[in-house]
């Protein structure tokens, strides 16, 4: 089993950058590949972002998003970073790492990822 902790959401202005961080434990990291989600307010649809693979080579980011979120992943900390540029107000919204045993962290459908965490919140104002 693995355990995934998001951390570094918070109140950020519009311009304004954040790295989101996801530490994972119960599982040698560099078998899991990651990604990120977001789930707006009053919507169940999470939102895929960016997928890193397992040895951190192939990433991949939403074309919403590439020109202002990046992907990186550190297997010697066991941690995957979402670093956050430009944020705008509808970037607001609860964001998860996920991890998957079994895939490159391309596939954008939640159902291919094993792991989750609880989420950090990510608020933007105008």
């Amino acid at each position: 089993q693995v355990q995934l902790v998001e951390s570094g959401g918070g109140l950020v202005q519009a311009g304004g950058s954040l790295r989101l961080s996801c530490a994972a434990s119960g599982r040698s990291f560099s078998t899991i590949a990651m990604a990120w989600f977001r789930q707006g307010p009053g919507t169940e649809r999470r939102e895929f972002l960016a997928g890193i693979s397992r040895s951190g080579n192939t990433k991949t980011h939403e074309k919403s998003v590439k020109d202002r979120f990046t992907i990186s992943k550190d297997n010697a900390k066991n941690t995957v970073y979402l670093q956050m540029n430009n944020l705008k107000p509808e970037d607001t919204a609860l964001y998860y790492c996920a991890g998957s045993g079994r895939g490159d962290g391309r596939s954008p459908f939640r159902g291919d990822y094993d792991y989750w965490g609880q989420g950090t919140q990510v608020t933007v104002s105008s």
